[in-house]
């Protein structure tokens, strides 16, 4: 398994502009000029980064365009295979790993079953058993981490697992990190998840605020406020689905009474999904109130599984919120594209992200 490029190394403010701007140009290129014109760099500025760059193997020539005057434009493209980022998702149940290039598309990946409440030095082992059967002998700049929270981003350090106490306390990050030798970054799935969607252009417009609501073996929210992922200080925002709407209500796995998380899936196994919908629509409605987000998208293997009966159940919970307003419509709701590997591919943003100056990993 090889090391990739230098990710330290090249996260710089001005790097990241030029990136994400080839990146964005994609096959056809870009030329130097436009380049520094987009940027607002000198054309000696960006011809250093560009050479850099260049020496690294991340941009090569992508031939020549006619100007307006003078000889014709050498254009420049992000050479996408000159690095990978691995994307890892572990659920409840199980584990999907991808491989993603430098532009996010996903070249390999792996699913397998997994036992979450197995022990972290037996999950650790298989999630790098699967990572190295993936990778190979590809350059990586590292491996993004995403799993059900409570959790501390910024250490790699689990707290309480809703359903699995004994991971409370453990260094995931460091674990991992040691045991295949590369960066890594640890995430809620949720968070990754909705990362990898406000950079996918989910919303409108790059500034917009949503909420990504995943239901699966649990109920869990990413939060993207102004463009970015709102994690709070101690990434603990985006435990939606421990919010309480019904006090003395049946009891959830974090120890509350009443949680949403335990209505919806109680309805779930009860077989009523317009029940779930509804329910999951007032824990949205509840969450449009407090931070007047501009949509609601919907993702996880139990929506997949019922995409129109949620789609309907959210959003006439949001619609009959806004009528009691006066609003002429209610939040829109939509289902998250990505479909299942939407918060693997979230994870692998996790490490590219921030190589384009989208958003800290």
């Amino acid at each position: 398994m090889a090391s990739g490029v230098n990710l330290l190394a090249l996260r710089s403010h001005n790097t990241a502009l030029v990136l994400d701007l080839l990146r964005a140009a994609g096959e056809p290129g870009i030329s130097r000029l436009e380049l520094a014109e987009r940027t607002g760099l000198t054309p000696q500025a960006v011809s250093k980064i560009i050479a850099r760059l260049r020496a690294d193997g991340l941009v090569a020539e992508a031939g020549r365009r006619a100007s307006t005057g003078g000889k014709p434009r050498t254009v420049l493209r992000l050479v996408p295979g000159a690095g990978y980022a691995v994307g890892l998702h572990l659920d409840r149940d199980e584990l999907r790993a991808v491989l993603c290039d430098l532009t996010g598309a996903v070249v390999a990946e792996r699913r397998v079953p997994l036992d979450l409440g197995a022990g972290a030095e037996a999950v650790v082992e298989e999630a790098a058993r699967e990572v190295e059967g993936l990778v190979g002998d590809v350059a990586v700049l590292g491996l993004g981490v995403a799993l059900p929270g409570p959790l501390d981003h910024r250490h790699g350090v689990l707290h309480r697992v809703t359903g699995f106490p004994e991971w409370d306390g453990f260094p995931l990050r460091e674990a991992l990190a040691r045991r295949l030798a590369m960066p890594v970054v640890v995430d809620k799935d949720t968070n990754a998840a909705a990362l990898g969607l406000a950079i996918g252009g989910a919303a409108e417009t790059t500034d917009a605020s949503f909420a990504y609501l995943h239901l699966g073996t649990g109920l869990g929210a990413g939060l993207v406020i102004g463009g970015g992922v709102h994690r709070g200080a101690r990434t603990g925002a985006g435990e939606f689905g421990h919010q309480v709407i019904q006090l003395d209500g049946p009891p959830c796995g974090c120890g509350n009474r009443g949680c949403l998380e335990a209505l919806c899936l109680d309805a779930v196994a009860r077989g009523d999904v317009p029940e779930a919908a509804r329910v999951l629509g007032v824990g949205a409605a509840n969450l449009a109130g407090l931070l007047d987000i501009d949509l609601v998208l919907l993702g996880g293997r139990t929506v997949a599984a019922h995409p129109e009966s949620f789609l309907r159940g959210v959003g006439a919970v949001l619609d009959a919120r806004a009528l009691r307003e006066g609003a002429t419509a209610g939040v829109p709701v939509a289902i998250a594209p990505g479909g299942a590997r939407g918060v693997a591919e979230g994870a692998a943003q996790l490490l590219l992200a921030p190589l384009f100056g989208r958003a800290e990993g």
